[in-house]
């Protein structure tokens, strides 16, 4: 299976997705009950993986904790206002083993699906968890040594961050699994890097999990960097990553890792053999409205844009049509996913919904589809589908002043894909509240001595320019606030 330069990638909460379905079938879902009709449809909006959210074995400790923590249960009403005790069955994060879950029909159903998959040409993505482990995963008991211990001390000054299990062995006080600049998950426990025995097995569990999918996305996967780790726990571990994806690529050259990273640390991440990193400083300067921001995270060198995971919207923030207003929504999301790098959609993004679904939730409201955010993402797909854009080279475009004093020019992000086919598309967004004018300097060659139609592939306007202005001058625009424009270019 060829992968393109830009694919596209589509998450989906495995968990919540089965509850939907077994309302139809009228029993507890399974990977089996997956219609291949609901498959041919994700195949035929062009996109080339599939990541199914939380399909791995969790525990009654995750359910437990979850259960009776009254901040989590707060979102958790705020989500379902109907909520019941069985919507909340624990992180998909706070793992017993990495084998598939069984209410979700265990190892085989995964491999049907895999294959359902294949046929049409879509590529399986899965989670890998480095950072912790849940509370009552096995180890804890067959290899203690495998994760941060603790003291008296520490529990009694840092109770947010470390807690007392008994094991057959006696009580142990073990360090919760935390991001640094916040308090400890107290459904997980974190595992000691500093520990060569730990990277050994968790290097093997990755073995396993790769004999079962195509790529895997990485949780936090900068929390086990050398430096974080030490910054965190204070003791220096040796590089996992490296070692990790290098393990698995010997057995299966192809695979896919894609870390979720931040801290500015995407570099890092790739430079320890990532193919994507999240690309959330992206996300963060559209959300801020700052387009000279966005113009300068653009000029950023190619090779590293190109491996970039670029996102609006994923379990983790804010619903993307909860957080942008709708011409802002367009306009960012024109700029997220035509510029270079792995193109990330997330479940429900593409119909307008607006509430959050935690990773802790087996079950997700009711939303109506919201008919203007899926009418502009049906024609977003649609050109993301064109082989310029998954194939073809990208560059940002100069934005000239419209006249002098006229700095409304900064507000407008333009760039240009071409192909070996001469295929040729301009996107010029407005990424503003006000009206913006400027002349782009295009990139193409041969444009003197003929008329050039430029149809607009977002939206029905249509032009038609004299190519000795185009290539003397630039095209002149005016774009009112928000506005954006896919504009393919054909001589005639």
């Amino acid at each position: 299976m060829r992968e393109p330069l830009y694919p596209s990638l589509y998450q989906i909460n495995t968990r919540v997705w089965l509850t939907e379905l077994s309302r139809s079938v009228g029993r507890g879902a399974t990977l089996d009950d997956i219609p291949d009709a609901e498959l041919d449809r994700l195949a035929g909006m062009g996109l080339d993986w599939i990541w199914l959210l939380s399909v791995w074995q969790t525990g009654m400790a995750g359910q437990r904790i979850s259960r009776a923590n009254r901040e989590w249960r707060k979102e958790f009403e705020e989500t379902l206002p109907d909520l019941r005790e069985e919507d909340i069955a624990g992180s998909g994060f706070a793992l017993t083993g990495y084998v598939v879950h069984s209410a979700l029909g265990g190892d085989g159903a995964l491999a049907r699906l895999r294959k359902r998959l294949q046929q049409r040409g879509l590529r399986l993505m899965l989670d890998f968890v480095p950072n912790h482990m849940a509370t009552d995963h096995p180890w804890i008991e067959q290899h203690p040594d495998y994760f941060v211990h603790g003291s008296e001390i520490d529990l009694t000054r840092s109770p947010q961050n470390y807690t007392r299990i008994t094991t057959s062995r006696g009580p142990v006080v073990l360090a919760y699994g935390r991001d640094p600049y916040f308090s400890g998950w107290p459904d997980t426990l974190q595992l000691d890097y500093a520990n060569p025995a730990t990277q050994t097995a968790m290097i093997a569990e990755l073995g396993k999990i790769s004999d079962q999918c195509d790529g895997v996305r990485c949780d936090m996967a900068m929390l086990i960097l050398p430096d974080v780790f030490e910054r965190t726990w204070g003791k220096r571990p040796e590089a996992f990553w490296p070692k990790a994806i290098g393990s698995v690529r010997r057995l299966h050259p192809e695979f896919l890792f894609m870390a979720e990273v931040y801290w500015d640390l995407e570099w890092t991440m790739q430079q320890q053999g990532f193919d994507y990193a999240y690309d959330k400083r992206l996300y963060d300067r559209l959300r801020e409205g700052h387009p000279q921001a966005v113009r300068g995270h653009l000029q950023a060198d190619l090779e590293y844009q190109n491996h970039l995971a670029r996102f609006l919207d994923n379990h983790d923030e804010p619903r993307a049509a909860a957080t942008f207003p709708m011409g802002m929504h367009e306009a960012a999301a024109t700029i997220t996913y035509l510029t270079p790098g792995l193109r990330f959609f997330h479940q429900g993004q593409l119909s307008g919904c607006v509430k959050r679904i935690s990773p802790h939730l087996v079950r997700g409201p009711d939303e109506p589809v919201n008919a203007a955010v899926a009418q502009f993402y049906a024609r977003l797909m649609e050109v993301l589908r064109r082989l310029v854009v998954r194939q073809g080279d990208w560059r940002l475009l100069a934005c000239a002043p419209a006249w002098n004093g006229n700095r409304s020019s900064e507000a407008i992000i333009a760039c240009a894909w071409q192909d070996l086919g001469d295929n040729r598309l301009l996107v010029c967004v407005n990424y503003t509240d006000h009206q913006s004018q400027c002349y782009v300097q295009l990139p193409f060659a041969g444009l003197a001595g003929a008329r050039w139609r430029l149809q607009d592939l977002l939206g029905t306007a249509q032009y038609d320019r004299d190519g000795d202005d185009l290539e003397s001058d630039g095209l002149y625009l005016d774009v009112p606030p928000w506005r954006c424009h896919v504009f393919e270019m054909t001589n005639g």
